[in-house]
């Protein structure tokens, strides 16, 4: 039963109905109630009396991913299982087995990738994974195509932008926002995006937490790269700026030109750090005198 659709204390009335009935065939009957959460309180009381005396032949399963909102009288009244997102290695592994069984070509990069845009749920994987393969030319599944059909940055262009302004370019990082608007991509999108791969970079400055990195070989490999190329005071001042300038993203008039702005602070930042740093030393050399 799919609690979001039938919600009612009428629906809940008949399931209660239905329960007086043994099976006919087999020793239980068991009922799945989905997105439990969704049901009225008034649903939630008429199903309370059936839950606290069920009959021996019924089992129910009540599924729901927001338990908070289960009112507690149902909720003391049942055995709790937690399940966890499943991981993206796991997924991307299970996404491996299906291509070799179905005998479709893949690229291990394409397969992590839908196995990320998935967060946690591998139904969704699966489904992503079957629309890739119903659109791509052959039984192919690759790098290019899977961002092209779910509309994803590619993360080699967030890699060209840390460099460019590492090298404190406004002109090129203008430049290369500039390309990925034309690719039709949100700036707010790419905002959310470049801070994720800041993140990713500091997570890579310590080698005990790259294994916090949820990507393949060849691009963490790119990661620790440009990460040692990285002050650490950059990525994290960095970060601060991405942020503030996500939170204050939608309020903006000119959102392009707030986009703009961010990438000009963060061109100059190592210049600024420097700067610091300079005037810091010249401040300890006069304490010192």
């Amino acid at each position: 039963m799919d609690a979001a659709s039938n919600n009612s204390v009428d629906d809940m009335r008949s399931l209660v109905d239905q329960v007086r009935y043994v099976p006919q065939k087999g020793k239980y009957k068991v009922y799945i109630i989905d997105e439990v959460h969704m049901l009225t309180t008034q649903a939630f009381n008429a199903f309370l009396k059936t839950l606290e005396e069920p009959p021996k032949h019924a089992i129910f399963i009540l599924a729901t991913t927001e338990k908070h909102k289960i009112i507690p009288t149902i909720l003391s009244r049942c055995q709790i299982f937690d399940f966890n997102r499943i991981q993206i290695q796991d997924i991307s592994q299970h996404l491996e087995y299906i291509s070799k069984e179905e005998g479709v070509d893949y690229e291990t990069e394409a397969l992590r990738l839908i196995a990320t845009k998935a967060d946690g749920a591998l139904r969704d994987a699966l489904s992503i994974y079957d629309l890739i393969v119903t659109f791509s030319a052959g039984k192919k599944v690759t790098y290019q195509e899977t961002i092209n059909n779910l509309h994803v940055l590619d993360y080699d262009y967030y890699f060209k932008v840390t460099d460019s302004l590492l090298k404190e370019s406004i002109s090129k990082a203008l430049l290369i926002f500039d390309e990925i608007l034309k690719k039709g991509f949100d700036g707010h999108n790419f905002l959310v995006g470049l801070s994720e791969h800041l993140r990713d970079l500091m997570v890579c400055k310590d080698a005990d937490t790259v294994v916090l990195l949820q990507v393949s070989d060849t691009a963490k490999a790119r990661y620790v790269e440009q990460a040692a190329e990285s002050p650490f005071s950059f990525l994290l001042s960095a970060l601060n700026i991405c942020n503030q300038a996500d939170l204050s993203y939608k309020t903006s008039k000119n959102q392009r030109l707030h986009v703009e702005l961010v990438l000009m602070k963060l061109a100059k930042l190592p210049h600024a750090i420097s700067l610091a740093a300079v005037a810091s030393d010249d401040a300890k050399k006069k304490l010192n005198k």
